[in-house]
């Protein structure tokens, strides 16, 4: 059985260990520039010291309009890229591998923050703001309805995508993870409740999945064989006549043909929906997809170094990524070594080696 301790080799980037930090927005871009800042250097470094064997960062605009907010990180500058070298060099210092999550937030962009003392929905132009694309003027319940994008709109962005990674890969980082899940731009198209578009990317499977393919195809044209590429999605919106787990399970292949090596599988954000409550919610869906002979990272509640060794053990994943346990517990990989024996693979940084965790008796 695959240990989460056990190495996996995607293309020419070997992870020493199966555990992936998830992208999670941090909104912490205090100048609102899309560069990222000391925070981001703590908050990825330590979860780098941590143990976890991929970081990948957060949702990182392709271009300034493709942000949630006006404090997310960006790419689509030198400037931006040059901040991210340092974060993903001490990374690479500390064993673990660099993903970024390139995204573009469609019309889901423009909002307020968490951060923002209690303000919500849209963002006004006046106030930071910027106006919204979609492959539909359909709002997402509470925000400003999109500008319909055109055609020549969306080659601009599949050209943004490919930019971004090349300047990711300038920064060095190891893997590049497309964002089409959520309900942001890509996973707008994919969805008939979100595109009503008659053209050539609207209608039919093969005309909403059109975008997402394009900007792989751009992306994997300029990202280097050698590294790995991922792919997000929301494997159902839990809602019919919505995109379901049977279209994911369709689609999965045909990213793989196109050169991803991982889907990365969520569910939901495009419309509102009422979500499971079990905690392998996610799980059941990756492992959907993985008995169509994908790769899979398998995220979402996993919160249990038990629970997630037998999301290995079952076969369901290839990769695990803990997320919010992660937010309130950096080191959660050092632990999960201790819990389940493997504590000869845990990397403590030396100057924590006195704090190891002592051996612990799995929890069954």
């Amino acid at each position: 059985m695959t240990s989460l301790f056990d190495p996996i080799t995607l293309r020419d980037l070997t992870l020493e260990n199966r555990i992936v930090l998830p992208p999670m927005c941090q909104y912490q871009v205090s100048e609102r520039d899309g560069v990222p800042t000391d925070w981001h250097l703590v908050h990825y470094g330590a979860r780098a010291t941590g143990g976890f064997g991929l970081v990948i960062a957060e949702a990182t605009g392709v271009l300034p309009e493709g942000r949630i907010t006006a404090n997310c990180t960006g790419i689509w500058n030198d400037e931006q890229r040059d901040a991210w070298t340092h974060i993903v060099g001490f990374c690479h210092e500390h064993g673990a591998a660099m993903g970024i999550q390139l995204a573009h937030a469609g019309r889901k962009g423009s909002t307020y923050s968490e951060m923002d003392h209690g303000r919500t929905g849209s963002r006004p132009l006046d106030d930071d703001g910027w106006e919204t694309y979609g492959p539909s003027p359909i709002p997402f319940p509470g925000l400003h309805a999109p500008t319909e994008a055109s055609a020549e709109y969306l080659a601009g962005v599949v050209d943004a995508f490919a930019q971004a990674a090349r300047r990711a890969d300038q920064a060095g980082f190891d893997v590049v993870e497309i964002h089409a899940a959520h309900g942001y731009l890509i996973g707008e198209f994919l969805s008939p409740l979100s595109n009503h578009r008659t053209d050539a990317y609207g209608r039919s499977f093969e005309g909403r999945t059109k975008l997402l393919l394009d900007v792989v195809d751009a992306v994997r044209g300029v990202w280097p064989e050698g590294k790995p590429l991922f792919v997000r999605v929301s494997a159902t919106e839990w809602v019919e006549d919505g995109w379901s787990t049977a279209d994911t399970v369709r689609l999965a292949p045909v990213l793989v043909e196109h050169g991803v090596d991982v889907v990365h599988v969520s569910s939901g954000g495009n419309v509102l929906a009422h979500m499971p409550t079990d905690d392998d919610y996610q799980v059941k869906l990756a492992a959907a997809v993985r008995a169509a002979g994908v790769r899979v990272c398998a995220v979402g509640r996993i919160t249990d170094p038990v629970k997630a060794q037998a999301i290995l053990d079952e076969g369901h994943a290839d990769l695990i990524a803990v997320g919010r346990a992660a937010l309130r517990e950096p080191s959660w990989p050092l632990r999960a070594a201790a819990e389940l024996e493997m504590d000869t693979h845990a990397r403590y940084p030396d100057s924590y080696l006195r704090g190891r965790w002592p051996a612990i008796e799995p929890v069954h």
